[in-house]
């Protein structure tokens, strides 16, 4: 009899394994953590500009809101309230509530949900 050739590890998405919301909860929460590091040093930027003067400030601030800028910005926000969310998530799981699969996916699109509109909400707050 001969084996199927099948992949060793879903992460092979296609016809062998197809994503669950939390498993691509998982990897944005990693990703979103690689993302605040990035955004933290660019408030680092910010606030050493802020620092060394008048003239370095106007140039943070100018590209700090360029389009680019602030596209960079809402997506650090947006990024900040997703792994906050995810993380209290996953506190709740490791307190043992919430690891039945439609918890675990309700939970999921809470996520997902809390952090777009908390995000919104900041940004329309937030606005001059």
């Amino acid at each position: 009899m001969l084996a199927k050739k099948r992949p060793l590890s879903p992460f092979m998405i296609g016809p062998y394994y197809r994503p669950q919301i939390t498993s691509v909860l998982s990897i944005t929460h990693r990703i979103t953590g690689a993302a605040l590091v990035v955004g933290t040093l660019v408030l680092v930027y910010w606030l050493a500009a802020a620092a060394l003067g008048p003239e370095t400030y106007v140039r943070a601030q100018i590209v700090l809101s360029s389009m680019l800028g602030q596209l960079m910005l809402f997506l650090f926000t947006w990024a900040l309230f997703y792994h906050l969310a995810n993380g209290i998530r996953h506190l709740v799981w490791d307190a043992g509530h919430g690891l039945e699969i439609e918890q675990a996916t309700k939970s999921g699109w809470a996520v997902v949900w809390s952090s777009i509109v908390l995000t919104l909400l900041c940004w329309l707050i937030a606005a001059p």
